[in-house]
């Protein structure tokens, strides 16, 4: 049985870890053979690891296993599946620059939904919710090429029911909706989903500015994407929680990291505000620089595993946030798995150090490799 088809946090790590490495080992060998891109960093970056065969025993731990600099994917076309197998192509959010393009075909789609619902029932139940967007409408009107934020709304929006937009188009509260869905839904079970600095922003400030508040007090708040649009703002954990109880009355919330280079596993916080990892995904923290595996509590670059990724090489990233594994097996809020924090975003120096660790692997001048240009709003 692939992990795929267990529950989000059945395993322990005795049981996980080696169908997870098995897992990722054949999904190596199979990008090297789909993505002729893939197979030359690889050979470049680790020719001791490069396999042709099918060899699924080849490593010993995870740790073992390589690795592409997150950064790549907003330098190279990077798919496992032929041009005209592309569903769907989801971009990154980055406010600058080139954003990362990642390729998905119907059944890596389909895997998608279905693993994002796995982990969220596991928080929110079986029952759809009646669900507020803090967003705006617009963000999901190109539902052939989304950005990670169209792309997040439209996988938790699965989730809920009578579906309410918080914000208008310019970002301001949506006063008549709002009030609407607080009138009708407001006594039970409700699931609200922003990017934390839009909750942050339009919502709890334009709350306290305006002197209002909302009373959803059976509500769940989801909520993901850090500070990097308001770093001048950004709060604390604790800070957050508090100001979404004072001003809506919600008491349960919960952040979750993700990626749109790594679809579908996420990692969401549990009840003593641990990021855990789910059984498809694992993550590993390495020293910058040396590129060793940290020890626990040791401060070190993320590296996000995961065995979903099959139409692009996306199984193995090394990202660009500092973090810190804090266990395995033994988080108090009594759930298996690793657990750990994001303590933020690499310093620009050590961001472009690690993907300069793959510089010599980077082709050039091949015509099979298209740079980097301005996305156009619609799939290859």
């Amino acid at each position: 049985m692939l992990l795929a088809d267990e529950l989000p946090y059945a395993l322990l790590a005795a049981e996980k870890r080696p169908r997870l490495l098995a897992e990722l080992q054949a999904l190596t060998v199979w990008h090297q053979q789909h993505c002729p891109p893939y197979r030359r960093l690889l050979q470049a970056q680790w020719p001791e690891r490069f396999v042709i065969a099918e060899d699924q025993h080849s490593l010993d731990s995870l740790a073992q296993l390589p690795y592409l600099a997150v950064r790549l994917f907003k330098q190279l076309e990077l798919r496992s599946v032929a041009d005209d197998a592309v569903f769907k192509t989801l971009y990154s959010s980055g406010t600058t620059g080139t954003p990362s393009r990642i390729f998905l075909d119907r059944d890596s789609a389909a895997v998608q939904s279905k693993i994002l619902v796995k982990i969220m029932q596991h928080w929110l139940g079986k029952a759809r919710l009646p669900m507020l967007i803090l967003d705006h409408p617009g963000v999901i009107s190109d539902r052939s090429s989304f950005s990670a934020r169209g792309a997040g709304i439209q996988g938790l929006s699965f989730m809920g029911r009578h579906h309410c937009y918080a914000f208008n188009a310019d970002m301001s509260l949506n006063w008549p909706a709002l009030e609407q869905f607080v009138a009708s839904y407001g006594d039970g079970p409700v699931l609200l989903f922003g990017f934390t600095f839009m909750v942050w922003q339009h919502l709890l400030q334009a709350l306290q500015q305006s002197g209002r508040r909302i009373d959803l007090p059976e509500g769940i708040l989801l909520h993901s994407g850090g500070w990097k649009k308001l770093e001048d703002q950004a709060v604390s954990n604790s800070q957050f929680k508090a100001t979404v109880a004072e001003l809506t009355g919600i008491r349960r919330v919960h952040n979750f990291y993700g990626m749109v280079e790594q679809i579908g596993a996420i990692f969401v916080e549990c009840s003593s505000g641990h990021l855990h990892c789910p059984v498809y995904a694992d993550v590993l923290v390495r020293r910058p620089g040396t590129w060793q595996v940290a020890d626990v509590g040791e401060t070190g670059v993320l590296q996000l595993l995961s065995t979903l990724p099959r139409s692009y090489p996306g199984h193995s990233l090394l990202t660009e946030d500092r973090a810190q594994l804090l266990g395995e097996d033994n988080c108090s809020c009594g759930l298996p798995g690793k657990y750990f924090r994001i303590l933020g975003r690499l310093p620009q120096a050590e961001a472009r150090g690690c993907s300069d660790t793959f510089a010599p692997a980077m082709p050039q001048q091949e015509p099979s490799v298209k740079q980097t240009e301005t996305p156009t709003g619609t799939t290859p």
